[in-house]
């Protein structure tokens, strides 16, 4: 008979055992199964210590660091160049038309990844400079500007949705042009408060903006995105492009909601940690994870998704910007 401490252990066994190539059951009393798990899966004192100085190593070296960042700017400068390929496709495919929500949208990631290219190619310069407050702003420029890149397709599937309702959308252009201005003036003030008053708190205060405008990013491709795949899954299977058109819609809305929440996450941590503070020089593996995450490979992938080009003829769906 097995002892009333014994079951627990038995039927966390018999759980695991479920997922394993051997199906024969071994019943290990509670002091031998707990040795057993600490011996096997622990990481002891030691192991940690290396796995924090192995980091710190690595955030110390030149080399590391110089690879790094170089690599952050080959890749920025691949996705940047990626974008004006398209641009220029779209402007051959289509010359007749002005600047269109998808011209502007590929301008804008080549210029928002070019200028992450520019400041990562001359990582040395950028993180020198001083006062530190004028960093601050070449770092968080392209950032506001992904911002407003990718809210433009919130945008022009709002824009959609509601003219798919036979609703009115005439107003929701200027909000977009009303709430980026209001968006940029906060930054700048928040910027000219860091340079005066020379202390932490203006930056924090920074990044906790951004953080929530990431969030609020994040909600708006959440609800039009949302909308938009309902409204789309709606209509008769048969109708043309009907598939296409939801794995892109529902694609882009998942890829832009994660990258613009592990963007909020991240920045809020890193207002309150000093350990997880980005954009600086000796912490070269955290910014290329979170870089890698929240905008190089998003950006990678909505241009893969969107690569499609315009039809030669005239088309309803495709507007110039007014």
């Amino acid at each position: 008979m097995l002892s009333t401490e014994e079951l627990p252990h038995l039927l966390l066994l018999l759980l695991h055992r479920q997922f394993d190539i051997c199906y024969s059951f071994v019943i290990i009393p509670t002091s031998m199964a707990f040795r057993l798990r600490t011996k096997s899966f622990g990481f002891g004192e030691g192991e940690a210590e290396f796995s924090l100085q192995w980091w710190n190593e690595i955030d110390d070296s030149d080399q590391w660091q110089r690879g790094i960042y170089f690599a952050l700017c080959a890749a920025y400068a691949s996705v940047s160049f990626v974008a004006l390929v398209q641009l220029v496709r779209i402007q051959m495919r289509v010359p007749e038309y002005g600047w269109t929500t998808q011209k502007v949208f590929h301008l804008l990631n080549f210029v928002v990844n070019g200028l992450r290219a520019v400041l990562f190619g001359l990582y040395k310069s950028v993180f020198a400079i001083r006062p530190k407050a004028l960093e601050q702003v070449l770092m968080e420029v392209p950032g506001l500007l992904f911002f407003s890149t990718y809210t433009l397709l919130v945008l022009f599937w709002a824009e959609i949705y509601h003219q798919a309702r036979s609703e009115p959308a005439q107003k929701l252009r200027p909000a977009y042009f009303i709430i980026n201005g209001i968006i940029y003036l906060i930054q700048v003030c928040l910027w000219f408060y860091t340079s005066v008053s020379k202390t932490a708190t203006g930056m924090e205060a920074a990044k906790l903006f951004l953080a929530v405008m990431s969030f609020c990013a994040s909600l708006g491709f959440l609800l039009y995105g949302g909308r938009l795949f309902f409204l789309l899954r709606r209509f008769p299977i048969e109708s043309r492009g009907r598939q296409k058109k939801l794995y892109e819609v529902g694609s882009v809305t998942a890829i832009c909601c994660a990258c613009f929440m592990i963007r909020c996450a991240l920045l809020a941590l890193s207002a309150f940690d000093e350990d997880a503070d980005l954009d600086v020089m000796n912490h070269p593996i955290l910014n290329l994870v979170y870089y890698l995450l929240v905008e190089i490979v998003p950006s990678a992938l909505v241009l893969f998704i969107l690569r499609k080009l315009p039809p030669r003829r005239v088309s309803d769906q495709y507007h110039p910007i007014r």
